[in-house]
């Protein structure tokens, strides 16, 4: 696979072990969004293919065994203006390494989190990985704070004190990479518009403190979209509306049968 993806269009930069049973992580190189979305689908069938090709499964299922570590789809975000990071704050001077777009795009993701959290984790066993025993399940932000759903990254390279890109947490790969982005990006362009500003970071634990627990499962999604009425003049009334009623079929499908679950190794 490492062969194949070094050669193809898809620039893979990391595949290492992870910490759950047969589980990989794949690192792909930062592009615009909509060729960063692509590569990722070109990158998921590629190692689908060459799995079935050794006779294996590769699944992208966010939790399979219920009791063992998840599996996500980490995405790091950052925003760009003729060539230069503008996320990034120009100096140290900033609060948080920050700059004004960067905060204002971040506090609006955050701020609307709930509500988006249906696009990018769309099916009920979404839920069973964003637990408080694991990360993201808490509505917050924090710098390097990896158990946060979003969280101010400083990779090497990056100038003292400040922050190129914020990783986002929540996005499953059974969710839909082009609906989940559009989602992110409608929240951050929200935050722009009215100017947010983040609130303090959290860089402890966040299940010892008192904060805002994150939709616990996807009928709860289901219920903060209904309000998300900014979501409208991004998506439609029409595909939102399908978005809804898919996910309530997937609801009721779930919930009848409680393993059916595992035959998504197969979609996913």
């Amino acid at each position: 696979m490492t062969n194949y993806t070094n050669s193809n269009a898809c620039r893979k930069l990391q595949l290492h072990t992870e910490t759950g049973k047969g589980q990989f992580e794949v690192v792909l190189g930062h592009t615009v969004c909509t060729k960063a979305t692509d590569n990722l689908v070109y990158t998921r069938e590629t190692v689908r293919a060459i799995a079935r090709k050794h006779g294996l499964l590769a699944t992208f299922l966010p939790k399979y065994i219920l009791d063992e570590v998840g599996s996500g789809c980490h995405v790091h975000l950052s925003l760009w203006q003729n060539g230069q990071n503008v996320f990034m704050a120009s100096d140290e001077s900033s609060k948080y390494g920050i700059s004004t777009l960067g905060e204002e795009f971040m506090a609006g993701v955050l701020h609307h989190l709930s509500s988006i959290l249906s696009f990018v984790a769309p099916l009920p066993i979404s839920y069973e990985r964003l637990q408080p025993t694991t990360w993201g399940s808490y509505l917050l932000w924090g710098n390097e704070n990896r158990s946060a759903p979003l969280r101010a990254s400083s990779p090497p390279g990056t100038p003292n004190g400040l922050v190129s890109n914020f990783e986002f947490k929540p996005f499953d790969g059974v969710a839909n990479p082009y609906l989940g982005l559009s989602a992110i990006i409608a929240a951050g362009i929200d935050g722009l518009r009215r100017h947010l500003s983040l609130p303090e970071p959290v860089d402890t634990c966040p299940n010892l403190k008192n904060l805002q627990r994150l939709p616990k499962s996807l009928s709860e999604s289901l219920e903060a979209l209904d309000k998300a009425d900014f979501l409208v003049e991004f998506f439609g009334d029409k595909l939102l509306t399908a978005i809804k009623e898919i996910q309530k079929a997937e609801i009721d499908q779930y919930s009848e049968n409680k393993d059916a679950y595992k035959q998504l190794i197969h979609r996913y």
